[in-house]
């Protein structure tokens, strides 16, 4: 998979005028049928046909992570599609999770040795040295973290999990 920096460097996240045109530009690339929302699927496909990032295909739990957090943040009237989807106004916000998303699913991809897309006690623990110098707080006993990482008490830490334990430390 390409680095976390070429995916985030490929979506236009700033203020600038600049930017602002190339997000215009893109969002109507996303969006074929001209309504002014994004289904997931249109973000998908976007992702992959309009800016070519074919390394995101495997970055699913990120990309619907990152959808999930932009839909909706400005809120519709009632009944309306606002809150289902991602609107124009909401696209900068919805390129913004995706590229931290997508930097929190590499490192969950680097500690997933078995690729499996859950990460095991053994795995977090092999990790914990690399995490703790990347300035990750981890308990000296690292079962105590993976176990706080672990909400549903699985025994394996999905990226979901993963993802809402690092943003909630502030990683």
């Amino acid at each position: 998979m390409g680095s976390a920096k070429d995916i985030a460097d490929s979506l236009p996240t700033g203020k600038t005028k600049e930017e602002f045109d190339k997000r215009s530009e893109l969002f109507n690339q996303f969006d074929p049928n001209g309504n002014g929302y994004l289904s997931l699927a249109e973000v998908d496909k976007g992702l992959h046909e309009s800016l070519g990032l074919e390394e995101v295909y495997h970055c699913k739990p990120a990309i619907i992570r990152a959808f999930n957090a932009a839909k909706g943040v400005k809120k519709g009237k009632k009944g309306s599609r606002d809150d289902d989807y991602v609107s124009r106004i909401e696209f900068r916000l919805l390129l913004v999770f995706l590229k931290q998303y997508f930097e929190l699913f590499v490192v969950f991809a680097a500690i997933d040795a078995g690729g499996d897309r859950r990460i095991n006690l053994e795995e977090f623990s092999a990790a914990a040295p690399q995490l703790k110098e990347a300035g990750v707080k981890i308990d000296e006993d690292p079962a105590k973290t993976f176990a706080e990482i672990d909400a549903n008490g699985g025994g394996q830490i999905l990226f979901k999990e993963f993802a809402e334990w690092s943003i909630n430390n502030n990683l």
